[in-house]
């Protein structure tokens, strides 16, 4: 089973263990089950809980399988972080064209920058057109002085050091006056090929 897997279905293997409409037998049927269209029902079917949802469009993303899209967005600006970081690695390998497009969107809305830090981090993975262009305009917000959203700030600074493109160089050298920042500004501007 892949870790991922593992760590999530330990995690809904709990939540499906309370009381509700879904519980353990639906959650061992979700796990084992290996019908694509019994996952994508549990989506759009009214009545199933959060963890069903979840699951279901966990495997279904994992699978490469478009009905998962817009679960897992959802799931991607979730106010828990493990729901986040599930659906970015399940967002990153569903090879959907509209994944970056949406990752960028929920990585720049400042009324759910408290949620970003997951969307910055898939956009560096997905290294897409939108990457760069939304992590300098989600960092530039973050240089303000007394911005609580330091690891946001923190992962922006990394992902532009790790995309290595040249118009992340006058961010980068503006993050260098943040103490929070400086160190790892260093490294990102030193991974930019043929800066000035």
């Amino acid at each position: 089973m892949d870790e991922e897997l593992r760590t999530l279905t330990e995690r809904l293997r709990a939540e499906a263990d309370a009381p509700g409409p879904d519980g353990p037998v639906a959650y061992d049927r979700l796990v084992a089950t290996e019908d694509p269209d019994e996952l994508a029902a549990v989506l759009t079917e009214p009545g199933h809980q959060l963890w069903a949802r979840e699951l279901a469009a966990f495997r279904l993303g994992v699978a490469g399988d478009p009905r998962a899209f817009e679960a897992l967005v959802l799931l991607l600006n979730h106010r828990d972080p493990p729901r986040c970081a599930a659906a970015a690695h399940a967002l990153a390998r569903l090879g959907d064209p509209r994944t970056a497009r949406a990752a960028a969107a929920l990585a720049t809305n400042e009324l759910r920058v408290a949620y970003a830090l997951h969307p910055v981090r898939l956009l560096v993975e997905l290294r897409a057109p939108e990457a760069v262009p939304a992590l300098i305009t989600t960092l530039k917000r973050r240089l303000r002085p007394h911005d609580p959203y330091r690891r946001v700030a923190l992962a922006c600074v990394e992902g532009l050091g790790t995309l290595g493109d040249r118009r992340a160089e006058p961010v980068l050298k503006e993050a260098l006056a943040h103490p929070a920042l400086a160190e790892a500004a260093v490294r990102a501007l030193a991974r930019i090929p043929g800066r000035r």
